[in-house]
This record gives structure tokens, C-alpha cells and sequence, in this order.
């Protein structure tokens, strides 16, 4: 089965920042979305948080932190909002990370896995997997990201949402 990917928007911050970044209006007609991320915070530390729609429903997850050389960490998380790693540590230097739901438009709970790195020439850079599940039961239709805290995206921060078609 091939997949085709089809450009439903992209978002790139202008100067001064922005603290949110929203996807709206997402066409129901695909099977998937994708979305893929090119982020920088003005702060040295703090993540992204994504969620859908405007309220409701639980996001619940594995995670599998990398700290450099550091000892991994693996948890389970129950929270307001799914994270992603946002560079903030080295100048000019910004974190990658991608998001991929399935069945988005289903009455039922949506299944997601998000994959995100950052580095800091400094000390270390962080890689994060994650398996998630959003509770809510309609269909995603709004995607926000906005930063942990009062924190804002630094200017050329740039996300693109994709809308998957399963074709045979």
C-alpha cells in the first residue's frame, strides 16, 4: 500500500516570536497526519507540548528519554499534553522532532508517537520517543504548540502538518 503525503500547512515564526503555533481548520478527508518540526525556544530549557482540539480528553504515554551519555530514562506519563524537546541551549541550533497519528478523524481514542532531538554543544544533546494515546473522541481538528511556562519559539521555528492517504 502506498502512502502519499499531501502538505496541509506550514507555520514559520517571524521575528519576535511567537508563543503558540496552531494548525486549524484540519481537513477530515486524510487517514493520517504527520507533522514535522524544526523548533528553537528563547529559554535554555523548557519542551513543547502539543495537544488537540481545544479541550478534553486524557494524553497518556511511554517515554524513552537520552541524555547524551548519560543514563537513559523510561517513564510513563499521564499529563495535559503530549512534549517534544525544544533546542534552547546552543546558539543558532534547533531541535528536530516529528508527530505521526493515526486514524485522526475516528470516534475513537487516537494512537501517536513523537520522536524529538536536541543538542547542546556544551554539555549533551537529548533524544525522545515516545508512544501516546489521546483520549478524546472527536476528531482532531485543531493541533496546538506552545512552550512550557511563559517561554516563546524563536524566530525561523518552522512546522509543517501533513495529511497522510492510504492508496493502492
Amino acid at each position: 500500500m502506498a502512502l502519499t503525503y499531501v502538505a496541509i500547512a506550514t507555520t514559520t515564526v517571524g521575528s519576535g516570536g511567537a508563543s503558540s503555533i496552531d494548525f486549524t481548520s484540519i481537513p477530515q478527508t486524510y487517514t493520517d497526519l504527520v507533522m514535522l518540526t524544526s523548533l528553537r525556544n528563547t529559554s535554555t530549557d523548557a519542551d513543547a507540548i502539543i495537544t488537540f482540539n481545544t479541550s478534553g480528553g486524557t494524553y497518556t504515554g511511554r517515554r524513552l528519554l537520552g541524555l547524551g551519555s548519560g543514563s537513559p530514562i523510561s517513564d510513563t506519563q499521564s499529563q495535559a499534553a503530549i512534549r517534544l524537546n525544544v533546542s534552547g541551549q546552543t546558539a543558532s541550533t534547533f531541535a528536530s522532532g516529528s508527530m505521526y497519528i493515526t486514524n485522526y478523524t475516528s470516534s475513537n481514542a487516537k494512537s501517536l508517537s513523537t520522536d524529538s532531538v536536541s543538542e547542546n554543544n556544551a554539555v549533551d544533546a537529548v533524544a525522545m520517543f515516545s508512544a501516546n494515546s489521546w483520549s478524546g473522541t472527536d476528531a482532531i481538528t485543531k493541533i496546538t504548540l506552545s512552550i512550557v511556562g511563559a517561554q516563546t519559539f524563536a524566530q525561523h521555528s518552522t512546522a509543517t502538518l501533513y495529511g497522510i492517504k492510504n492508496t493502492v
